[in-house]
């Protein structure tokens, strides 16, 4: 979202959470947020830690439920018109161990 000017921003926040209210209306918002830019920290798989500036990662994320990924494509374009900019989508996998 670093392509947006400043004076934008507040619009875009008023846009996205409006989407997410619309998500929360229809029942299949699980979670969201916003990711904070200044800092991020990686753990590597022998507990080494890094941490720094990774651009990569600007934006947020939201869990929607949905019944298949046509429905999650749909709730992404409303959300990628409300961030101004595009979005990744992504499944999860179900894990019968965890509850999924």
């Amino acid at each position: 979202m670093d392509h947006i000017p400043a004076e934008e921003m507040p619009a875009v926040g008023v846009a996205a959470h409006d989407v997410a209210a619309e998500a929360m209306e229809a029942g299949v918002w699980v979670f969201g947020g916003g990711l904070e830019t200044a800092e991020a920290s990686v753990v590597a798989g022998d507990g080494t830690v890094t941490h720094g500036d990774y651009p990569e990662a600007v934006g947020g994320f939201w869990i929607v439920d949905v019944p298949s990924r046509e429905e999650a494509l749909e709730w992404a374009a409303k959300t990628a018109v409300a961030c101004r900019c595009p979005q990744e989508v992504r499944a999860f996998m179900p894990d019968p161990a965890v509850g999924n």
